[in-house]
């Protein structure tokens, strides 16, 4: 779902931080979109340009910061990033990908978290391999954030494809990943790796760029990443690494998320599932309205909710068999299922090796309308965040 406003409103001061510091590169008046010549080609040597700016958010580098911190302030007002009492380090977050007017209120809570992991001391470090595609010969004219800050060197992407049949998982395989607010510099060091595994493809040019559940996280990321930058009055960064994950089935998830565990589990690695929940109207080819075991739904969005939050109760529960097969029973529409699902195989293995275990809480979820007749339609929106545990 897309759509964005068209409203003026000044610049936040991470913004105007990113304005004073790169001056000499700041993003051009079309939103910092870079021209066909800077783009490079299917090599690795791309920038992955914001494909949907201007329609799905928008494109103005003062406006969409606006916009993304009135979302982060208001989540951070209504107890966003307090999930229950869990207070460990945030390692993960479940965030939605529709058009921000629809999905960007539910996925500032997660993006809270990312923040807060942002802000933490230490962490890894990032290399300057593939780091050209910013400001430098790549020719790029965002800003580039490339140093890592906090605990977090690498944010992971994990996000499903809506346009491609995909078999496996692919990563990306741009350079820099274009934002109007700053561009990402590509963990091209932790991409080798996967690819050197074997059982990763590279996404081709056109598909990455078409593909909207990544794009729609990485402006939240930059955004996190020019706030907690700007506490210190230096504009420091991580990388990012989008995967694409296909139509999986249950033993491809599972072998997926083992092989991922390792990576998943270093704590300089944090990791976003991008994932919109339940898509409900004829539209969709899905309009279930009752269940035995749903009881009394007053009306269609009751048995909506109804439905996702079984599905996210698995979720918390860190149980991939049962999600799957919560997924079989009832074909919930949730577009992140296989991303998802390889994440929660990866956190189980973790857990059950005792490299890691983490507590798992959704802290948000809202409905882009509410359906009452089947003349309606609508898709849901949660956000989770996943912490060490005590």
């Amino acid at each position: 779902m897309g759509g964005t406003s068209s409203s003026s409103h000044p610049s936040s001061s991470a913004a105007a931080l990113l304005s004073r510091k790169s001056a000499a590169s700041a993003p051009s008046a079309s939103g910092g979109r870079s021209s066909d010549k800077d783009r490079g080609g299917d090599d690795g040597s791309y920038v992955r340009r914001a494909h949907h700016a201007g329609s799905w958010y928008e494109s103005s580098p003062s406006d969409l910061d606006w916009e993304l911190s009135g979302y982060l302030r208001d989540a951070d007002g209504e107890g966003g990033g307090t999930e229950g009492g869990v207070t460990g380090r945030p390692r993960a977050v479940v965030s939605p990908h529709a058009g921000f007017r629809y999905s960007g209120p539910t996925a500032a809570y997660a993006y809270l978290a990312l923040r807060e992991a942002l802000r933490e001391r230490g962490g890894g470090s990032a290399s300057a391999e593939c780091e050209k595609g910013g400001n430098g010969e790549n020719g790029s004219n965002g800003p580039s954030l490339s140093r890592p800050i906090g605990g977090v060197s690498t944010v992971v992407v994990l996000h499903p494809s809506h346009h491609v049949r995909l078999r496996g998982c692919a990563v990306s395989g741009a350079s820099m990943l274009e934002t109007p607010i700053a561009n990402l510099p590509v963990d091209c060091d932790l991409r080798s790796e996967l690819l050197g595994t074997g059982h990763f493809t590279v996404m081709e040019r056109h598909v990455d760029e078409a593909e909207h559940s990544g794009e729609m996280q990485y402006p939240f990321i930059a955004k996190a990443i020019a706030d907690a930058g700007a506490d210190s009055g230096d504009i420091s960064s991580c990388r990012v690494l989008p995967i694409m994950v296909g139509a999986l089935d249950t033993a491809q998830e599972s072998h997926f998320g083992q092989i991922l565990a390792p990576y998943l589990a270093r704590p300089d690695i944090f990791t976003v599932i991008s994932s919109d929940f339940c898509h409900w109207g004829r539209r969709f080819g899905y309009v279930p309205s009752r269940s035995e075991e749903s009881g009394r739904c007053n009306e269609i969005a009751d048995f909506i909710e109804w439905l996702d939050r079984r599905g996210m109760d698995y979720i918390q529960s860190q149980a991939p068999g049962a999600f799957a097969e919560y997924l079989r029973r009832y074909s919930n529409t949730i577009c992140g299922r296989h991303p998802i699902g390889v994440w929660l195989n990866a956190i189980t293995t973790n857990r059950e090796s005792e490299t890691e275990c983490l507590d798992v809480k959704f802290v948000r979820y809202a409905q882009s309308g509410r359906v009452k007749s089947f003349n309606d339609s609508s898709v849901s929106y949660a956000s989770a965040v996943a912490r060490v545990a005590a």
